[in-house]
């Protein structure tokens, strides 16, 4: 062994020895952690401040577990200029690891000094002088590269083994994080002030998705106490995606986010749902014109008062009449308040009003008592059933569906005939048993927040966000009022029958019209020659999308046709079995479980697209379902099909193709779509 092979295996093992004292020390803080809640359980209080000083404490125990297949950093800062009240040497990690003493041995990679190990250069070294990447397996340090930037040496993903090793690593399992990786236009978007509201237009694989998850735990980390009272909200298009990044935010010290499919977030309480409606019934549901239909069935409920209000005090009569009344309805009106807080605005100012008429003729109060039973009084109640009824979201929506005379009224001018009729006529045909549709949901959350409005968030990131309705995105904008939006999408995998064509169509009903749209069209986890098939497809999706370029020159790609299509995609999937990394085998939805049948018949055990407790390698994918996950090897199957089941089949087939991270094969028994087939 040389002396220069002698010197970097005593540097690789003082790191590995700084490792050990770090772990070391995180044991002792998460100890010191644990004490504190155990004695902190017993302190006596109200109720409500033992409960929130136990959750604080039960969330620090939590977020200081140490994951041992991780190492605690993943980098190494050499500072020539330090920052202010730096260390000149600066480890950087998932998560703060302080000494006995209470200095850093790991820096929190959101930490301000931290950034410089995302944006040093030669160019602008932010006073950096070695910057060192390590690489690691089961948790142990096994190398590390050094780029010595004073000396002008800089190293990207072209040309750092030890980043191209981390981002091409076979992945079973959810995803990962991408924190050792993070490139600096990724970091620019994931440390953008809270206040900033951003749409990442990201291509398949540029990292879009992990970026709105790490700008979710950046302002976790950086706004603190401010988002622990307004929240995080991550939404996702569905359960699987969800499933499969739900592991992100808690590997980063982060719990406290909300995470819950778009379906979730209007969902009824209390409102028994599993009906279905027709594709054209549905589109017209999630259509933008319907909240003003909405808002003119429910308002319609305030009509003009028809009698004289009498309340007795003593031997006394006090009145109002229908006039007087209606002066009161047009100033609450003028309010634009919600539609219960209107209802009770109304019936204070009525009691108000009586109280006034007592004190002119009595030259006294009646007192504040006498006040409150008048506004809960009968007379007064009878009044507001009349001219302001009290209704709930499902009373309105279900007279609306259902009384043609009703929806006439509330859609003249708005929706023609012909939808009127078919709106109707779907909805009487429907059992009562079977509830509501996943459209009526939406326009049920729409009425109800018309009558009381919804909690809101202080931060709400979206994926997918290419697939949301107008009438999906409002329900996102009235959760986000005083807040920010991270939207994150591709147009080109837009797959929903009202999928946008544009991101200001997106963010004008988002409410963000303003938002500044960052592109992203460098790829990292799939292979050129993956990209560079589905990119024969985007010509074909729209005008004017961005086509992604990848700087992988690795991966494989091949098609494979055949006169018996099941035995050739099992026959794939067991031989993709045969190499490191997950398998997903993706195909049309009408067959998934006729496929499910055939692996299990040929002995292949599988899991389910978002079965997150299988170990199993093989994952089998409805196509619908492919959306935002990833596998090494992916085995796709019949494109013509998965083309030919929805109007955007076409960009589903881009979806499935830009799964594989590795290798892709194509297996199919019918003819190729046109802009597929190799010429």
């Amino acid at each position: 062994m040389s002396a220069a092979d002698v010197d970097l295996t005593r540097e690789l093992d003082a790191e590995r020895a700084h490792l050990v004292a770090a772990r070391e020390a995180l044991g002792r803080m998460r100890a010191r952690a644990q004490h504190v809640l155990e004695i902190g359980s017993g302190v006596s209080g109200d109720a409500y401040a033992a409960e929130r000083l136990g959750f604080a404490l039960t969330r620090r125990v939590a977020e200081l577990a140490d994951d041992p297949g991780t190492p605690l950093f993943f980098g190494r800062l050499d500072f020539s200029q330090p920052p202010d009240g730096e260390h000149p040497r600066c480890y950087i990690g998932r998560r703060h690891v302080t000494d006995e003493r209470h200095d850093p041995l790991v820096l929190d990679w959101r930490a301000p000094v931290s950034r410089a190990f995302y944006q040093a250069s030669t160019r602008t070294p932010h006073g950096v002088a070695t910057r060192r990447r390590f690489g690691s397996s089961g948790g142990v340090l096994t190398s590390f590269e050094d780029e010595h930037l004073d000396r002008g040496e800089s190293s990207d993903v072209a040309s750092s083994r030890i980043l191209t090793e981390e981002i091409e690593r076979p992945r079973v399992g959810p995803m990962r994080d991408i924190v050792a990786t993070i490139q600096p236009e990724q970091d620019d978007l994931v440390r953008a002030a809270l206040s900033t509201s951003l749409c990442v237009q990201g291509g398949p694989g540029t990292g879009k998705t992990a970026v709105g998850l790490h700008r979710a735990a950046f302002l976790l980390y950086t706004y603190r106490s401010q988002l622990e009272r307004s929240r995080v909200l991550v939404v996702g298009p569905n359960s699987a995606l969800l499933a499969y990044v739900s592991g992100i935010l808690p590997a980063l010290g982060e719990l406290d986010a909300v995470q819950v499919s778009i379906d979730e977030v209007y969902t009824a309480p209390g409102e028994p749902a599993g009906a279905s409606d027709p594709p054209a019934v549905e589109s017209l549901k999630h259509d933008a014109r319907m909240a003003e239909v909405l808002h003119r069935a429910l308002w319609a409920h305030v009509t003009p008062a028809a009698d004289v209000l009498a309340v007795a005090l003593g031997a006394d009569r006090y009145t109002l009449g229908p006039t007087e009344l209606d002066g009161v309805v047009r100033e609450v009106l003028d309010r634009s308040p919600t539609y219960t807080g209107g209802r009770e605005l109304v019936r204070a100012r009525i009691a108000a009003r009586l109280e006034r008429a007592v004190e002119l003729r009595r030259a006294e109060s009646p007192g504040e008592a006498w006040v409150r039973r008048t506004a809960r009084s009968r007379p007064v109640t009878a009044f507001l059933t009349g001219a302001w009824p009290a209704v709930t979201p499902a009373q309105v929506l279900r007279r609306l569906l259902g009384d043609p005379a009703v929806l006439a009224a509330a859609a003249e001018g708005v929706l023609d005939e012909a939808e009127q009729e078919v709106l109707v006529s779907t909805f009487r045909s429907r059992s009562r048993r079977a509830g509501w549709s996943t459209a009526d949901a939406l326009l049920l959350d729409e009425l109800a927040a018309l009558m009381e409005r919804p909690a809101t968030y202080g931060h709400i990131i979206v994926d997918e966000a290419q697939d949301l309705s107008p009438m999906q995105c409002r329900a996102l904008a009235r959760r986000s009022t005083h807040g920010s939006l991270t939207v994150l999408g591709d147009l080109a995998q837009g797959t929903t029958p009202w999928a946008a064509r544009t991101w200001t169509d997106v963010l004008t009903h988002l409410g963000r019209a303003d938002a500044t749209v960052e592109h992203l069209t460098t790829g990292f986890r799939v292979p050129a020659v993956v990209m560079d098939v589905a990119n024969r497809l985007v010509p074909t999706l729209g005008d004017d999308l961005p086509v992604t370029r990848s700087l992988r020159r690795d991966g494989d790609f091949r098609v494979r046709r055949t006169g018996d299509l099941t035995a050739a995609y099992v026959d794939e999937a067991r031989a993709a079995l045969g190499t490191e990394g997950s398998v997903g085998l993706i195909v049309p939805d009408a067959v998934a479980a006729s496929a499910g049948a055939a692996l299990t018949g040929s002995g292949l055990a599988w899991g389910a697209a978002d079965d997150l407790e299988s170990a199993e390698r093989l994952t089998l994918v409805p196509a619908s379902l492919a959306k935002g996950l990833e596998f090494d090897h992916v085995v796709a199957v019949e494109p013509a099909q998965i083309v030919a089941a929805e109007p955007r089949g076409l960009n589903r087939l881009y979806v499935v193709l830009t799964r594989a991270v590795s290798r892709l094969v194509v297996v199919h028994a019918e003819d190729l779509p046109a802009a597929l087939a190799v010429a």
